[in-house]
C-alpha cells in the first residue's frame, strides 16, 4: 500500500476539467468563475480532500492572514502577557500570531523584523533595541508597523507606550513616604530605550535632592538580580528599586540568601507586575503594566492600517502602582 499524500492543485483541476487558475479563484472565493464551474471544482476538492494551502492562499491575495510579533526576550512574563493578549485579539479577528524573539541583541533584530514582516501582512516590534535612528531608517520597509513599549518622534507609525518615567517616579514616592531616601537602582539592559527612561527620572530626582541613588549594572534576569544582591546591600542603601520584577524577586532571593531580612532591614520595589510577583516572599511592591492592554490597543492599530482606515492616535499608559510585603518604613 502507498503513502498518502494530500491532494495538490493540479488533481483538482484535472478532475473538475478546468485550469489552475480556474481552482485558485474558487478557492480564495472570487466571483468571476461561472457557477456551474465552480460547483465542479468545489465537488471536485471534496472528494479529493484537497486543502489549499494557506500561505499560498495568502500571497495569491496579497494576504497572509498572520501578523508578526518581535520581542526581545520571550522569557520575560511581560512579552508574554502582551504576546498572549495580542493573540487572542487577533484570532477573534480570524487572524494568526507569528512571533520571534531577538535574545536581547540590537544587531540580530533588524534581520529578525525584516524576515518576520516578510512572512506575514504587518508587524508589531515590542520593545525595539535597535538605535532610534536606525529603527527610523528601517520602519518604512516594515509597513504596516506598530511600535510596543518604545516611543520615537522620528517613525510615523502607530505606538503604544509606557510611561515608565512616571511609575517610576510614582515608586520612588511611595518610598519617600515609608522615609527612604537612600536607594539603589539596578538597571535593566544598555539597549533598552525603556531603562534609559527609568535611569533619567531617578536622575531628575537626584537633581532635584530629593534622594541620593546608586546605580548598579544589572540585567533583565532573576539570575541578574540574584548576583547583585549583595553589590546592593554594600551600597548601603534602605531600598532596591530593580529595572524590572524579575530583577526584584532575583534580588529577593539573592538578600535571603545572605541573611538580609526584607523589608524589615531593606525594601524592595519592581516594574511590570508580572504573575510571580504576587506570590514572591514577601510578595512585591511593584509598578503593574497592563498588558491586556497594550494588546488590545496594539490590535485595533494593526487592523485598522490592514483596513486602511486611519489608525487610532498613538496611546501612552501609566503603570499603576501596587504596594504589597516587600516594602515597609526604612530603618
Amino acid at each position: 500500500m502507498g503513502s498518502w499524500r494530500p491532494a495538490t492543485i493540479n488533481l483538482v483541476a484535472a478532475r473538475a476539467g478546468v485550469s489552475r487558475a480556474t481552482v485558485s479563484r474558487v478557492m480564495n472565493g472570487k466571483s468571476s468563475v461561472a457557477p456551474e464551474l465552480a460547483a465542479r471544482v468545489q465537488a471536485a476538492a471534496a472528494a479529493l480532500e484537497y486543502r489549499p494551502s494557506i500561505v499560498a492562499r495568502g500571497l495569491a491575495g496579497g494576504r497572509t492572514s498572520t501578523v508578526a510579533l518581535v520581542v526581545p526576550d520571550l522569557a520575560n512574563p511581560l512579552f508574554q502577557g502582551i504576546l498572549r493578549s495580542l493573540g487572542q485579539a487577533a484570532g477573534r479577528a480570524s487572524h494568526r500570531l507569528l512571533v520571534a524573539e531577538s535574545n536581547e541583541d540590537a544587531a540580530a533584530e533588524i534581520e529578525v523584523a525584516r524576515e518576520a514582516r516578510r512572512r506575514c501582512d504587518a508587524l508589531v516590534l515590542c520593545a525595539p533595541r535597535m538605535p532610534a535612528d536606525v529603527l527610523a531608517q528601517l520602519a518604512p520597509e516594515l509597513e504596516p508597523l506598530v511600535l510596543l513599549n518604545r516611543a520615537v518622534p522620528e517613525v510615523s507609525s502607530p505606538q503604544v507606550t509606557v510611561d515608565y518615567a512616571a511609575g517610576i517616579r510614582d515608586l520612588v514616592s511611595h518610598l519617600e513616604g515609608l522615609g527612604h531616601r537612600r536607594l539603589a537602582y539596578l538597571s535593566g539592559p544598555a539597549t533598552s530605550a525603556s531603562n534609559a527612561l527609568r535611569a533619567h527620572a531617578l536622575d531628575e530626582l537626584v537633581q532635584a535632592g530629593r534622594l541620593k541613588l546608586d546605580v548598579l549594572g544589572c540585567g533583565p534576569s532573576f539570575a541578574d538580580g540574584h548576583a547583585v544582591a549583595g553589590a546592593a546591600r554594600e551600597t548601603g542603601a534602605t531600598a532596591v528599586v530593580a529595572y524590572n520584577d524579575l530583577v526584584a524577586l532575583g534580588v529577593l532571593s539573592g538578600l535571603h540568601a545572605l541573611g538580609v531580612r526584607v523589608p524589615e532591614q531593606m525594601s524592595v520595589v519592581g516594574f511590570d507586575d508580572i504573575p510571580f510577583s504576587g506570590y514572591a516572599t514577601p510578595t512585591l511592591t511593584t509598578a503593574s503594566v497592563p498588558t491586556d492592554e497594550i494588546g488590545e490597543h496594539a490590535w485595533l492599530r494593526v487592523r485598522a492600517l490592514l483596513d486602511g482606515s486611519p489608525p487610532p492616535e498613538d496611546l501612552r499608559l501609566r503603570p499603576r502602582i501596587v504596594v504589597r510585603g516587600s516594602t515597609a518604613p526604612a530603618p
